[in-house]
């Protein structure tokens, strides 16, 4: 019998789901969204894309290869509670170090188990992400039910400002491998990439230094005149949270840039693809329950190439505007369950974005051929 203490999760639509608490106690509110990954919960919970939101995971074991430091997508735990169906405390993994409720509770995080996380999921579903609350302990739950329908949700939110790092700082670091870790690739970087960090995943990072690419990473409030004093030899715009319309300040600057430096290559991941968008005058579109989860099959429309591909997005850049007849851009990728634009690249000049993770953490790594063309962006110029 599981010692954890009773807990439910309110939504704004007037549901309530008990369950048991694990993680730290108290209160946490959100958006709620559902992840449909079978694995990778500890690139879930450190990936800051995921602020402001509570996430539920659909597979209905989670817990079973613990915490390990080598697997963290950032310095800490973004998501702001998470709801599981069983919660396996005793994990099995020889790399881990630490169970996952002993990582919430060390980080503040509240989680949920026992939980009908189907029954959650398809409502979500069908009426789209909600906010919610999570509570431990006896709680009235008209009173949560409140909480959950005063709770803000993301539209129009700048949360990319609340995950940026602090200062600029530059890396050079591979991808994992067993026994070595994250080494520092062999030769010396061939190419300086600017990353403006709106959340970024260091899997985005290690990619780019496979490729010998060193990375300088800079906050998302950046202007264009110090990241053109940097002189670099490309520019990536990363993934991250919120509402892209939110940050205008991040689109002002890339449009800046573009203009300044207009052969400069250009990448933006998720969304680095939605503020590119923006910078070139679309306006982007909030999806009913969005895309999050490690098995989005998406077609490649230049080869007809399909990928199952890692994805975690709110918002999406119209499919109508990248198909006018007068766009600048023209749409590389599609989504196959929706049929929403999942890449663009411009006509002329060297921009290309696609709205999912081809760096994957968690995920399959079907779709990192999309860095060599950047860095074949780079070898162009």
């Amino acid at each position: 019998m599981k010692s954890g203490n009773k807990a439910c999760l309110a939504l704004s639509d007037g549901t309530v789901f008990e369950g048991r608490s694990f993680g730290a106690a108290g209160e946490t509110a959100g958006e709620v969204v559902f992840h449909t990954g079978m694995s990778g919960y500890q690139e879930i919970l450190s990936d800051p894309s995921y602020r402001g939101q509570i996430v539920t995971m659909t597979y209905p074991q989670i817990g079973n290869t613990g915490i390990n430091p080598e697997d963290m997508e950032s310095d800490r735990v973004w998501v702001n509670g998470f709801v599981v169906r069983e919660y396996i405390d005793r994990p099995s993994s020889f790399r881990s170090q630490m169970s996952l409720g002993d990582y919430l509770r060390e980080q503040g995080v509240v989680g949920i188990e026992e939980v009908d996380t189907r029954s959650l999921t398809r409502r979500l579903r069908d009426r789209g992400s909600m906010t919610g609350i999570i509570a431990v302990g006896d709680h009235d739950p008209e009173e949560l039910l409140a909480k959950a329908r005063s709770t803000p949700g993301i539209v129009g939110r700048d949360l990319a400002r609340e995950v940026t790092c602090e200062r600029s700082y530059e890396f050079y670091e591979g991808t994992w491998r067993l026994g070595e870790g994250h080494p520092r690739p062999p030769s010396e970087p061939r190419f300086t990439v600017a990353a403006l960090d709106f959340g970024i995943k260091k899997n985005i990072l290690r990619m780019l230094g496979d490729r010998s690419c060193k990375v300088i990473v800079l906050p998302a409030s950046t202007p264009a005149r110090e990241i053109l004093d940097r002189e670099p030899d490309g520019l990536l715009l990363s993934n991250g949270p919120g509402d892209p319309e939110g940050v205008p300040y991040a689109f002002a600057a890339v449009r800046e840039v573009m203009q300044e430096r207009p052969r400069l290559p250009v990448f933006g991941i998720c969304l680095g693809h939605q503020l590119l968008g923006l910078a070139l005058g679309c306006k982007t579109i909030k999806l009913k329950f969005g895309h999050h989860g490690a098995n989005h099959p998406v077609m490649d429309l230049r080869t007809r190439e399909v990928a199952i591909t890692s994805q975690n997005h709110n918002f999406a850049v119209p499919v109508e505007w990248v198909q006018r007849p007068d766009s600048e851009v023209v749409m590389t990728h599609v989504n196959l369950n929706d049929q929403t634009c999942e890449g663009m690249r411009h006509r002329e000049r060297p921009l290309m974005s696609v709205q999912y993770h081809p760096e994957a953490s968690p995920g399959p790594h079907d779709a990192e051929s999309l860095f060599d063309e950047f860095v074949e962006m780079m070898e162009d110029r």
